[in-house]
């Protein structure tokens, strides 16, 4: 098992830009895939973002790639979500997951939440027009 704890979120005006950041507690940082979800209110939570065990690898929902940049720092237990060009679309909570792999699943980057097995508390993006 694993905490984190997401921050960076914020009120922003569309086409600014912001980066979230989610802490792992514990020395198996690097075992586990990492994601970012978002859920804004009234709607479904949204897979946003994956990036497998060592970074090499990542994976978008359609409508942030070319906006969004998923990245991590093992050696800090820490993963980042760069989002730049906002639009006011993207205002949601946002949250960081982590899926627990083995070697095998060195390139995996999961899409489902019910692939993660620990999430963190939520940061609050808001993007004004």
């Amino acid at each position: 098992q694993v905490q984190l704890v997401e921050s960076g979120g914020g009120l922003v005006q569309a086409g600014d830009s912001l980066r979230l950041s989610c802490a792992a507690s514990g020395r198996t940082f690097s075992s586990y895939a990492m994601g970012w979800f978002r859920q804004a209110p009234g709607k479904e939570r949204e897979f946003v973002a994956a990036i497998s065990r060592s970074g090499g690898d990542t994976a978008y929902v359609d409508s942030v790639k070319g906006r969004f940049a998923i990245s991590r720092d093992n050696a800090k237990n820490t993963v980042y979500l760069q989002m730049n060009s906002l639009k006011p679309e993207d205002t949601a909570t946002y949250y960081c997951a982590a899926r627990r792999t083995n070697l095998y699943q060195s390139n995996y980057t999961p899409r489902m939440d019910d692939e993660y097995n620990d999430w963190g508390q939520g940061t609050q993006v808001t993007v004004s027009s």
